[in-house]
């Protein structure tokens, strides 16, 4: 596989009892890009991300990560080689503070188990880069705040401050602006174009503005099979692509 590319899939399939969710699915991720998945609901586009993190098993075809068939691999150990996930909700621990929230995400470093039932006190040389993670995505001053009386554009920057204490290569972004208002979803193109700049990110996002914005490359879903891709300039003209968003997308 050409170092060029840090993930690919090769006739990545997924069947349900005979439905067809993901189809014959080849994709080629460029190191340091933003890449964007886009379809219509329903296309596959959340099926593909459960299985390249292996919350699903592919019916057929392989995952490649740097060069190397992680196919078998579990969901831990495609973490621990470098592609962490966010999810369509955010995924954060409501009752904790920001702070502690990032610290958790960093604990996998200290290479002991997690201190869920130990004095904070032992968690303490973590502050300073978990400081650092939450300066990153504008999140310093909220620090002491609890993550429940975050905003939600707030708590999808905390999931992404998580994220990074996890020392991902590359980042899984599932709809990181749903449900946003136009100042968030402003502020969370900002991060990500921020975070993006030392490492890979692959997005599913449903918001055609913010994809145009930020993405290198556009791989378009149609019924679980490859439709287009491309930059955005070339894809968004495409008629088989106006096609299938007749009715979802401007």
């Amino acid at each position: 596989m050409d170092s060029e590319y840090i993930l690919e899939t090769r006739g990545l399939t997924k069947e349900f009892k005979g439905f067809v969710a993901v189809s014959d699915f080849n994709l080629r991720v460029r190191r340091g890009t933003i890449h964007a998945l886009i379809g219509p609901n329903g296309a596959g586009k959340t099926t593909v991300f459960n299985l390249l993190t292996k919350f699903l098993r592919p019916t057929s075809g392989s995952i490649f990560f740097k060069g190397r068939d992680i196919t078998g691999h579990k969901p831990a150990q495609i973490a621990r080689g470098g592609i962490i996930r966010s999810f369509q909700i955010s995924a954060v621990f409501p009752h904790l503070s920001v702070l502690e929230n990032v610290r958790i995400g960093l604990q996998r470093g200290l290479g002991t188990s997690y201190h869920f039932w130990k004095s904070d006190s032992t968690l303490d040389g973590l502050n300073d880069r978990a400081m650092e993670l939450l300066e990153a995505v504008d999140l310093a001053s909220f620090a002491k705040t609890m993550t429940v009386e975050l905003p939600y554009g707030r708590k999808r920057a905390l999931e992404i401050a998580t994220t990074l204490a996890l020392e991902p290569e590359l980042m899984l972004l599932d709809e990181p602006t749903q449900g946003m208002g136009h100042e968030d979803v402003g502020r969370v193109v900002d991060l990500i174009r921020k975070v993006a700049a030392d490492r890979t990110i692959l997005m599913v996002e449903h918001n055609l503005s913010v994809v145009a914005d930020l993405s290198h490359t556009i791989t378009v879903l149609q019924h679980g099979s490859l439709l287009a891709e491309g930059p955005y300039d070339e894809v968004s003209k495409n008629p088989r692509v106006l096609e299938a968003y007749v009715g979802t997308a401007a």
